[in-house]
């Protein structure tokens, strides 16, 4: 379980009635409590499973297809088709394809995702200017990731 998965979960958590949640998975295992107990027994260090207390807390909402969004700011953006890595470049040495600022004709590749050793040309559907990149070079995506913020032209 990735860092990104472990805060939906509790935004998720948070955002419901729920007293208490415990999730197991491989060698991993977090547990959630609205009410912490009173005395922890401390994990041995020999054992592989990882436990974690955590307090509701306010986090920073994000985005996610189980929560509004209603405070996301209007605008247009190009999308990842599938889930894999996200590259603004061809080659590590290579220049971006795309820098903020720059005009973009329809067509145009803006990015690449790596996806099982694949790597996948991604274009821009419009002409448009790029106003923002959403996602850092070498990152994660998933189906319908925002990639760049654009203004159509």
């Amino acid at each position: 379980m990735n860092l990104t998965e472990i805060k939906k979960l509790v935004e998720i958590f948070n955002a419901s009635d729920l007293s208490g949640l415990s999730l197991k998975q491989d060698n991993f295992q977090i547990k959630l409590d609205r009410h912490p107990p009173q005395a922890q027994t401390p994990i041995p260090s020999s054992s592989p499973i990882v436990e974690t207390q955590i307090s509701p807390a306010p986090i920073a909402p994000f985005p996610s297809d189980m929560t509004p969004k209603a405070n996301v700011e209007s605008g247009h953006y190009i999308t990842s088709p599938m889930v894999g890595t996200f590259y603004r470049s061809p080659s590590p040495d290579a220049a971006a394809y795309v820098n903020i600022g720059d005009t973009v004709k329809k067509g145009q590749v803006i990015g690449i995702i790596e996806a099982m050793k694949i790597m996948n040309e991604i274009e821009a559907e419009f002409d448009c200017k790029i106003i923002g990149l959403e996602v850092n070079d070498g990152q994660p995506v998933e189906f319908g990731s925002n990639l760049v913020k654009v203004e159509k032209i």
